[in-house]
């Protein structure tokens, strides 16, 4: 029987994304095993997840080295077959490297890629191109060889506790807003979220999603609105309870961030609102019903960086400030 592994240890929104690789695998290998290694924090995505059997956890955080090298002990011990790794950097090739897999198959971006069996480019459209490839058409490439050339939808799978526990905000039509990014320069700012809030139709609810660490900022953006009964629910939905709330939206906004990834999963409607970075560098949502919304001229230091910047490098922010809110009520 074939034994996959799915790696892919970056951030909260690259697990969602990795999701497009399973749906692929189990399409192709529905008796297989499947397991999936990521950081520890990002297991809440994946907890219940139909298609996994394993969840192998690294905690890089505490001891980082020591348990790098005690997981890749541990996935040479499971010798899988195939191991894929949509993951870019060292620490991912080196488990690869340890693993005995016969199939090893990632990006020639990874330091060690010489020891896979199987290396694909990750190759970032040109700014301001007009054709781009969608990194879940990025990751198809690290498997067409053993399914086919269609890339994968990603999907996440909340259960039905996850459904009951959200049942209580959707009493009438609404729709969430998840303002926050690791990355300054991929945030909207608070009074513009707040403009949008006050230009919403009144029958809407509106409800600020994002992590603990978020409260402050959607407690700043409900007082700029100045609007009575907005829901404040950063801290309060883990990541499968905040997809299960999209999945019922009229409409979610998110900036290029995991929020927008967690709406595409579930093939909400969701708005993508892009600031210092750019749609095309294959980040933007795939839900059926969704947009993409960046200022519509040509700015010359955008995007400054693949991943965002602590703050505007030239002082203005007009990849922010210059989007219209015309842009951002399309749907209505």
């Amino acid at each position: 029987m074939y034994k996959f592994l799915v790696i892919q240890t970056a951030f909260t929104g690259d697990v969602v994304l990795a999701t497009a690789i399973l749906e692929k695998l189990h399409q192709y290998y529905p008796d297989a095993q499947i397991d999936f290694l990521l950081r520890k924090g990002n297991e809440g995505l994946l907890e219940h997840h139909p298609y996994i059997t394993n969840l192998l956890i690294w905690d890089k955080k505490h001891q980082k080295k020591r348990n790098l090298l005690k997981m890749a002990l541990r996935v040479r011990k499971e010798r899988y077959t195939h191991i894929i790794n949509p993951h870019r950097f060292l620490t991912s090739g080196f488990v690869m490297m340890l693993s005995g897999a016969k199939y090893r198959s990632g990006y020639s971006k990874n330091p060690l890629s010489m020891f896979f069996t199987k290396s694909s480019p990750h190759i970032l459209s040109a700014p301001h191109s007009k054709q781009f490839v969608l990194e879940t058409e990025r990751y198809q490439l690290l498997i067409d060889d053993i399914t086919d050339d269609v890339p994968g939808v990603p999907k996440l799978y909340p259960t039905l506790q996850n459904f009951e526990s959200v049942k209580q905000y959707k009493g009438q039509p609404y729709v969430c807003i998840a303002p926050s990014s690791v990355w300054f320069t991929k945030r909207f700012p608070a009074a513009r979220w707040a403009e949008l809030i006050n230009l919403l139709p009144d029958k809407y609810k509106i409800y600020i999603l994002g992590a603990p660490s978020d409260k402050e900022l959607a407690e700043n953006i409900i007082a700029l609105s100045g609007k009575e009964g907005v829901g404040q629910l950063c801290g309060k939905l883990n990541y499968l309870e905040s997809a299960a709330l999209m999945k019922d939206a009229d409409m979610s906004y998110a900036n290029d961030s995991a929020p927008l990834h967690f709406a595409s999963a579930m093939n909400a409607p969701v708005t993508g609102v892009f600031c210092s970075t750019i749609s095309t560098y294959g980040f933007g949502p795939q839900s059926e019903n969704s947009r993409i919304v960046e200022i519509d001229y040509k700015l010359e230091c955008r995007p400054c960086g693949l991943h965002g910047r602590k703050k505007c490098p030239v002082g203005h922010f007009r990849c922010a400030r210059d989007i219209k809110n015309e842009q951002l009520l399309w749907w209505i």
